[in-house]
């Protein structure tokens, strides 16, 4: 049996399912929705919360502990609005309902800016942070599930944002604002994850497949432009992901298999409901299928996660989690001359996060979150040269580091608030491998090079941050960091600043600076033993921009921003490559007997954003872009970044015409990438890509562009349901240059083309 022929089988099964008479005895299926209401300043239990489901008859008051729960209602996707006098009422869109479950929605109020009699603010959609909203965009489970092209991946929703670059269907990579992919900061329930991507690159945060369990999250923030000092040793952004709490009075089951995999997921009350867990697995099996298929190539790869909650009393409460997933491939010479590899072998991967964190309302005025946590992550590789005989790579590589981190959030009186904390983190990176004689991209021959290190840094980091305002309709926040790194015996302040002014209830404008600093990678930094000594990155923030809504539940956002970096590692072995790019492939950022930091570079921008949220029967998310990314070489010449598109248009729309049925779309247009020629003569005469050094990154790829749609159907019966969807990548067909490379066998350049057109489906059965 062929994979082709399997994965037609399964789009017709999913047909059938798609197809298939509506389900009899619908209109019984009912489920519950119950929930908490806390105060944003305070986080304390707001009582008397009038909580409603919109274009119903259905809703509920919190009681005296700050929760509520409407039974009965039917199966489907629904709008739920929180409000009180004296607090800014709240929109909850895309609460779906299953049948015979109960579905947990909390939420937090803030208060509200003018209290004048029994008024009542108006609903806001958009819930942002206290002080500026600038490079802040946040997305909800269903908002995740449901998006073309995403596949229910964090990373990949992420992708049709205007702050990212366009940067390959096949990876996660974030581009942001021109940074590397190392300069990302990835945190769930508070907890840093190194990489949340299978196949992940070692000192980077890409890789081809996104490992967390989407049914476990319940929000998450993007945040790119002067984000809280609270966040250390991160450039470019920061992804909040929050998951949620398991079921406390019942335990629930689901199932799904879509064309990459299988997976399941359970939940439940711990004894005497004084908490819950939630675990799930997954599981690819394109292995299973790889010699009956014909392919050389076979790649192996799952994950498990799991989250424990307890309710130490009601003020307090522990939370454990562990994020685990493990990688294999293995690739023969043919499959890696068809992907434009230079080398082919194996690779075995694996990462893991664990942590545990507290959770403390100590008073009306102030609440804390305290987390230790320890991850690691393993890299084996054994890889073969394409174009003569021998050993290409070979590498046993280990990274690890202990985390402790300490927020406490206080109100010292009306209109202020401080966020202070500190965090440590102590780090092990094990780094043994060994790339053997090649010839470079220059054509210059090298010899073998080989590590075999052990760094063990520390980091020590303190913040602070006040909010003060409204005021006259100002809001400002001063923020401050320290760190101090042990391997370079650097101390560094970061300070940042943001600024407010709500001109009316529909126009808001902001601005934002601040400092950032990062440390370089480390298995960088182990390849030579004076390395450890560099100076740490620097990045420059500096934007301001508006916020408008154009209706309660559609928000407009233009920013303008000069992004300026300092420290960025350069090599007069290779004057004209920018070093910290090569996160971008994978290529652990080459192999240097000499290291500077003294590069510089720069990203500029112009972006739009307007994001529709579900709050009737359509939605969509329209971003556009226009930047320019450069960096200056080790000879003072300046260059395009790797993927500077010079911009990109993206828009998502989905109508939902009922409660089973839906229908979405995402068309991406973007700038083609800058690339570096080959020297043909020089490839001939050594039979491999030697570069055109006097034409760095000067010519472009054909832009790309792509359209994604995908149909959803929903079948609900008395106490389980099931999703079906359809999706098409690449709806027609366009032939996007990924990159182009020198085929060894036929001694000549040919392109790699990124997806053609793919069928993609998805079962998921829920009891």
């Amino acid at each position: 049996m062929r994979i082709e022929k399997f994965i037609t089988v399964m789009l017709f099964c999913a047909s059938v399912l798609v197809f298939f008479p509506e389900t009899v005895g619908a209109q019984e299926a009912k489920g519950t929705i119950k929930g908490h209401i806390v105060s944003l300043q305070g986080r304390e239990a707001l009582p008397g919360i009038t909580v409603l489901i919109r274009n119903t008859k259905l809703g509920a008051t919190t009681d005296s502990e700050g929760t509520y729960t409407i039974a009965n209602v039917p199966a489907g996707n629904y709008t739920l609005e929180f409000r009180a006098v004296g607090y800014n009422s709240l929109m909850k869109t895309d609460v779906q309902v299953r049948p015979g479950r109960i579905t947990t929605l909390e939420a937090s109020l803030a208060d509200a800016v003018i209290q004048t009699g029994d008024v009542v603010v108006n609903a806001g959609y958009f819930q942002g942070p206290e002080v500026s909203g600038m490079g802040t965009v946040n997305f909800n489970n269903e908002e995740i599930k449901r998006s073309p092209g995403a596949m229910g991946d964090v990373s990949r929703i992420l992708m049709a944002m205007p702050s990212t670059a366009k940067v390959s269907d096949d990876n996660n990579d974030l581009v942001v604002r021109g940074g590397s992919p190392s300069e990302n900061g990835f945190y769930v329930d508070g907890i840093p994850v190194p990489n949340i991507n299978h196949f992940p690159s070692i000192g980077s945060t890409g890789g081809p497949i996104g490992i967390l369990n989407v049914e476990f999250i319940d929000n998450f923030n993007f945040l790119t432009s002067g984000f809280s000092p609270q966040y250390g040793d991160r450039l470019s952004s920061i992804v909040d992901i929050n998951f949620r709490e398991g079921n406390k009075e019942e335990v629930d089951l689901q199932a799904d298999l879509n064309w990459a995999g299988f997976g399941g997921a359970l939940e439940g009350p711990l004894p005497g409901k004084s908490g819950a867990w939630l675990v799930s697995f997954k599981r690819s099996y394109l292995d299973l299928f790889s010699k009956a298929s014909g392919w050389g190539m076979v790649i192996r790869y799952g994950d498990a996660q799991a989250k424990v909650t307890y309710d130490l009393s009601k003020k307090h409460k522990l939370s454990l989690l562990n994020i685990f997933a493990d990688d294999h491939e293995k690739f023969d010479r043919k499959d890696a001359i068809e992907q434009g590899s230079s080398y082919f072998g194996e690779i075995d991967n694996f990462q893991n996060t664990t942590g545990i964190s507290w959770k403390a309302l100590w008073n009306s005025e102030m609440y804390s979150f305290t987390s230790i946590s320890f991850s690691m992550q393993s890299f084996k590789n054994d890889f073969n040269k394409v174009n003569a005989s021998g050993k290409y790579y070979v590498a046993d590589n280990f990274e690890g580091a202990y985390y402790l981190k300490n927020i406490n959030y206080l109100e010292p009186g009306k209109h202020q608030h401080l966020e202070f904390g500190f965090d440590i983190a102590t780090e092990e990176g094990k780094y043994d491998y060994t790339k053997y004689a090649n010839t470079n991209r220059l054509g210059a021959p090298e010899g073998d090079f080989a590590v075999s290190r052990r760094l063990m840094p520390s980091r020590y980091g303190a913040f602070l941050t006040y909010n003060i305002g409204p005021l006259s309709s100002f809001t400002v926040s001063l923020g401050l960091r320290a760190d101090y790194y042990s391997l370079n015996e650097e101390a560094f302040l970061s300070p940042r600043v943001s600024v407010s002014y709500e001109v009316n209830s529909r126009l808001r404008l902001n601005a934002n600076g601040g400092i950032f600093c990062q440390r370089m990678p480390l298995v960088l930094l182990s390849q030579r033993q004076g390395f450890q000594k560099l100076k740490n990155m620097r990045a420059y923030h500096l934007g301001t921009g508006l916020e408008y809504l154009l209706s309660p539940d559609m928000r407009l956002t233009f920013e303008v921003y000069d992004k300026e970096y300092t420290g960025l590692p350069l090599s007069k072995e290779d004057p004209s490559m920018s070093i910290i790019d090569g996160s971008l492939t994978g290529s652990s950022f080459g192999n240097f007997d000499e290291l500077s930091g003294s590069g510089k570079g720069y990203t500029r921008g112009l972006e739009l954003l307007i994001q529709k949220k579900l709050s009737e029967n359509y939605y969509g998310v329209l971003s556009a872009s226009y930047f320019r990314s450069k960096y200056s070489d080790f000879d003072g010449l300046w260059h395009n970044r790797a993927y500077d598109n010079r911009f990109i248009f993206s828009f998502i729309a989905g109508y939902k015409p009922s409660q089973e049925w839906e229908i979405s779309a995402r068309w991406t247009y973007a700038g083609g990438c800058p690339y570096t020629p080959f020297d043909e003569a020089k490839s001939r005469e050594f039979n491999s890509g030697m570069i055109d050094e006097n034409n760095i990154n000067s010519v472009r790829y054909p832009d790309y562009h792509s359209l994604n749609v995908r149909v959803d159907k929903k079948f609900f019966f008395s106490s389980q349901s099931l999703d079906v969807y359809l999706s098409v990548w690449n709806a027609y067909n366009r032939k996007n240059v990924s990159e182009y490379y020198w085929n060894s066998d036929k001694k000549a350049m040919e392109a790699i083309y990124q997806w053609s057109i793919m069928p993609i489906f998805g079962i998921e059965y829920e009891l």
